[in-house]
């Protein structure tokens, strides 16, 4: 099985598309081949797509007014699915370990309704996609997140929402854009949390069917907001949140309890809005970041269109609070300017405390000729970052900082058990920068690192084949009195040569050594955002 390439503007059909779904080439599919077909003979030229991803493929599973767009992010792995599956006893090649018990969830972009203006992948509808493991064997789940924009689209039966790309619109949405809770995702207090960006309104999931139960509420709080990458301390099974906004207070912070009651949130004085993406803990601190990469306000107040700069001469800032401390009480380190997007782990070292993380000093690549419009959007998902790692002295205020490794990667994640206590390995998606073929965000490989000696493991996903954020499974049992990757990485991945995806399994301990196993998924999955393991669920 594969596709051909063809000339510029010319469609791509899967050879053997037909069976590759489970069915056979019936009188319906047939009718469905002439008809994309004939459709395709009328197709405009895609030179944005062509040059980007390689073309366009066609599939029966997708929205059909995709082909009418020049976007690279609406089509190959990026074209979203129109299925929503439960399948059990999915088939295994190699062995599903019997101490594998829990499920992968993975969230990201899959746009129902074509956009009335330019699409970003920020734009598309959060659909969640979920494996689970349990005595060796493996089941599927894929459900949209139910957002409130998205059912009022469904009303009307089209896009009402304009995207990250503008303009915004704050009559129609508090956003300004369509709150798509399509980045974030992990279990808590019984429920799986969505989360979006741009701290959106989370949303609650049933962790077994997928189904929305409604907005995700926090006991004794005033407002919903809440920001993607809050995070779980596994430890105390507290959430650790914060949201921000253009208004004062510019950014909050929070605790909530295991059972999803607030104790505990607190206003961060900040010069004004900010974009921050991630945060970090240790048992006593959380750990907030003031990034020079933001909007102007009065920009997005004149011209509705939200224009990030990135400040070269303005420091980075990290603010280390006291878990359940007064806004007064922050301290405030300078690095040297850069974005974060993701932390891997951080922790207390004596008077130091230490955060590992992916550092970018880019995060506005420049725009490349010949991609028109979409030039700045393409640019700015074009992630260029490494690992690194910061050091703050409580006592005299010191920061030290450095790579770990030059090797572009991002998406990182750690073994939860470890989160906010001293770890060794984080786990990070290879991603290509633009003159090596990232020409869009893609994951090629898993790299395993040992922050303590920069050294790291590798495993490529392999020619066409595109990956997913990876996480971390204990063992059923596992504690810290384990070794720390004495356990297993779980992602997803998909193969545009046939257009087939699969779930693999690692040992943690070599993941040079590729998968132990590999489930075969009912689907093709399209690419997403950020991953989450929840055990024994």
């Amino acid at each position: 099985m594969g596709w051909q390439a063809l000339p510029a503007g010319q469609v791509r059909i899967a050879a053997g598309h037909f069976s590759l779904l489970g069915c056979c080439p019936d009188s319906r599919t047939s009718e469905w081949a002439e008809t994309t077909m004939n459709q395709a003979l009328h197709l405009p030229a895609y030179p944005v797509t062509d040059d980007c991803i390689g073309g366009v493929a066609a599939f029966e599973h997708t929205q059909p007014w995709i082909y009418g767009l020049d976007n690279p992010y609406l089509h190959g792995v990026y074209a979203p699915t129109t299925l929503e599956l439960s399948e059990s006893g999915l088939r295994v090649e190699g062995e599903l370990p019997k101490d594998l018990l829990g499920t992968y969830f993975r969230n990201g972009p899959n746009p129902i309704h074509q956009p009335e203006n330019r699409y970003h992948p920020f734009d598309g509808d959060g659909m969640v996609h979920a494996v689970s493991f349990c005595e060796g064997e493996a089941s599927y789940r894929n459900r949209y997140v139910e957002t409130v924009a998205l059912a009022e689209e469904l009303q009307v039966g089209r896009s009402t929402s304009n995207g990250v790309m503008g303009p915004f619109d704050f009559d129609a949405s508090p956003f300004g854009i369509k709150d798509t809770s399509n980045t974030d995702l992990f279990y808590y207090a019984g429920g799986l949390m969505t989360l979006w960006y741009n701290a959106g309104h989370p949303y609650r999931l049933n962790p077994q069917t997928l189904e929305t139960e409604g907005y995700f509420e926090l006991e004794g709080r005033s407002h919903r907001r809440l920001s993607a990458h809050s995070k779980v301390d596994w430890t105390t099974g507290e959430l650790l949140f914060f949201d921000y906004g253009d208004e004062p207070p510019y950014m909050t912070c929070g605790v909530a309890d295991p059972s999803g009651k607030l104790l505990h949130e607190a206003e961060i004085d900040l010069p004004g809005p900010r974009l921050p993406h991630d945060i970090g803990f240790t048992p006593n601190y959380t750990i907030l970041h003031d990034l020079p990469f933001f909007h102007d306000p009065k920009v997005l107040e004149r011209h509705h269109l939200r224009v990030l700069t990135f400040h070269l001469d303005m420091p980075t800032r990290f603010g280390l609070i006291p878990r359940y401390g007064r806004g007064d009480e922050i301290r405030w380190f300078e690095c040297e300017p850069c974005y974060i997007l993701h932390v891997s782990n951080c922790w207390e070292e004596g008077d130091w405390v230490v955060m590992d993380g992916c550092r970018s000093t880019n995060p506005m690549p420049s725009a490349t000729n010949g991609e028109g419009e979409l030039s700045h959007m393409l640019a700015y998902m074009r992630l260029e970052a490494n690992n690194y790692r910061w050091r703050f002295n409580l006592r005299t205020g010191e920061v030290r900082e450095g790579n770990i490794d030059d090797l572009n990667t991002e998406f990182n994640k750690t073994n939860p058990l470890y989160a906010g206590v001293k770890s060794r390995f984080a786990y990070h998606q290879r991603i290509p920068l633009l003159e090596e073929g990232g020409h869009t965000l893609r994951f090629t490989g898993l790299v395993k690192y040992d922050n303590e000696t920069g050294c790291r493991q590798q495993w490529d996903y392999g020619e066409g084949v595109f990956g997913s954020e990876a996480v971390y499974a204990p063992k059923v049992g596992a504690t810290r009195e384990n070794a720390e990757d004495d356990g297993y990485v779980v992602t997803l991945v998909t193969d545009s040569t046939d257009w087939s995806s699969h779930c693999l399994v690692f040992d943690a301990t070599d993941v040079a050594a590729g998968p132990i196993a590999r489930v075969t998924l009912p689907q093709r999955v399209p690419f997403g955002f950020h991953a989450s393991w929840a055990p024994g669920i």
